[in-house]
């Protein structure tokens, strides 16, 4: 999880994740960094932890779009060699999703 907060991007406010990322570890690592974690709380949990459900259904959004994108082949089993191709190859990927949703428009 360093590697999130190593990314030259903006500081998101919520990180959504289900209930395996649920151990404390990650959770205070997640609020040092001033990230809010959105986790569900293990059901063999002594101590139940509050979380937001309506901030989580936005989680359902984010697993479709990565269905969407595994529906193509050479992206699901990682064909390229090299990073650089593949993060060009999933950039066309998803242009090509993104466009289709404008073709069809009445």
């Amino acid at each position: 999880m360093p590697d999130l907060f190593d990314l030259d991007v903006r500081k998101p406010r919520l990180m959504l994740a289900d209930k395996g990322y649920d151990g404390d570890e990650v959770r205070q690592s997640l609020l040092v960094h001033g990230v809010l974690p959105v986790i569900p709380p293990r059901s063999n949990r002594r101590e139940p932890i509050a979380c937001d459900f309506q901030s989580y259904k936005d989680r359902n959004r984010i697993e479709r779009m990565f269905n969407r994108l595994k529906q193509f082949r050479r992206i699901a089993t990682r064909y390229d060699k090299t990073a650089k191709s593949f993060l060009a190859f999933l950039n066309l990927t998803a242009a090509k999703i993104w466009l289709l949703s404008f073709v069809n428009r009445p």
